[in-house]
């Protein structure tokens, strides 16, 4: 493929400036009202947001054990303007740094608190997750791939609940909310294609997303689509709401402790898959790298290579995989996405620039409503790449 522009967020207007100059002042706000940090956090905070806005991008001075890894990743970029820097680059590092402003890698008593817990705890005790789990009950009498179908389309405007992106989202006129790109057909062939063997998922957020994910999980085992599931989730908190294992186990001690029968049984059903490791958690420090997923390291790529299938959720994961540049939207999948060393699937609402696949007609149709489909949340795909 021909080189595209990386994304950078120092273009007054664009979504990357945006993110940096009307989101985050929006979250560091909520963050510092969620928990009763004291003063040293608090300047911390408020310094990093001064500098990510009108500052130079500067080294770590924490002890977290990527130290190392992020001063190797910034040589290029340290002591240059933080818009300059790669939008995907210097978003990861905003989040980091706002770990360390609050204490989350010092040796004090905010270490490994997680300092956007109050959001997701409120949004999964929400009686808007009562109504969705109260649904499972009437999947009950479909067939199999009639349910197949509904937890996919679950998990997938699951993405939508993003506690960052509902920080600054509205609603947009115009295009009804729909599928830009639908290759369902192909990412439910996966498993059957390779004797229903190991399927990896990447979550993506915690709370109202994970659970669809974690029971679109208990389908693939509970009628025998996959062997085996890993579920991969990031080593520490990140971008707002991005599960870590303690969200995977908040959102099965919920699943089993609903009034909704259906889905007791299959938060039961996946506590015991945990006990005989046909669902596996896992997690690697490049989960919380600010690179592209053609550059993970060797390990990580062979735990990948012996899927049947990888379904990487949610808008970050689709950036990693096919670069978080302004690729042409026709640019094929395949091209972007052909370097994984395993089939893949991405489900994701789109919610940046980025996006690859597309069909020229639907570009055109979408452009002509003249909304920001792109990042509005209000449009979403499924791709697949590497089936045979």
């Amino acid at each position: 493929m021909s080189p595209a522009p990386t994304i950078r967020s120092d273009v007054p207007g664009s979504f990357p400036w945006s993110v940096f100059h009307e989101r985050h002042p929006k979250l560091v706000q909520q963050v510092l009202d969620a928990l009763p940090y004291g003063p040293a956090e608090r300047a911390a905070v408020e310094d990093l947001l001064a500098e990510s806005t009108t500052g130079l991008l500067r080294p770590l001075t924490d002890d977290g054990d990527d130290h190392g890894l992020w001063l190797e990743w910034g040589r290029d970029v340290w002591g240059t303007p933080w818009g300059e820097a790669p939008f995907l680059w210097a978003e990861s590092y905003f989040y980091r740094r706002l770990l360390a402003a609050t204490g989350y890698f010092g040796s004090g008593a905010w270490r490994g608190v997680d300092p956007f817990a109050p959001f997701k705890d409120a949004e999964l005790a929400g009686p808007a997750v009562d109504e969705e789990l109260a649904a499972l009950g009437e999947l009950r009498g479909l067939a199999p791939a009639q349910r197949t179908e509904a937890l996919l389309a679950s998990a997938l405007w699951g993405n939508r609940a993003d506690l960052g992106f509902g920080l600054t989202a509205a609603p947009v006129a115009g295009r009804p909310a729909g599928l830009v790109a639908d290759d369902s057909r192909l990412l439910f062939a996966a498993p059957a294609a390779a004797g229903r063997g190991r399927v990896c998922l990447v979550a993506d957020n915690a709370g109202r997303e994970l659970l669809p994910d974690l029971v679109l999980v208990d389908h693939l085992l509970t009628e025998a689509l996959a062997a085996e599931v890993v579920l991969y989730v990031k080593p520490y908190p990140y971008y707002v709401s991005d599960a870590t294992m303690a969200d995977v186990l908040a959102a099965l001690r919920r699943l089993r402790s609903s009034p909704e029968p259906e889905a007791g049984r299959a938060g039961q059903r996946l506590w015991q898959a945990m006990h005989t490791r046909r669902l596996v958690v896992r997690t690697h420090p490049f989960f919380c790298a600010p690179l592209p997923y053609r550059d993970m390291p060797p390990d990580l790529r062979a735990e990948f290579a012996g899927a049947a299938v990888t379904v990487l959720k949610g808008d970050l994961n689709y950036r990693r995989l096919v670069g978080d540049q302004l690729w042409p939207a026709i640019t094929p999948f395949a091209g972007a996405a052909g370097h994984f060393p395993s089939p893949v699937a991405a489900l994701r609402t789109l919610k940046s620039d980025v996006v690859v696949g597309l069909d020229e007609r639907v570009v055109t149709d979408l452009d002509a409503y003249g909304a920001p489909w792109r990042t509005s949340g209000t449009h979403a795909l499924i791709q697949v790449h590497g089936m045979p």
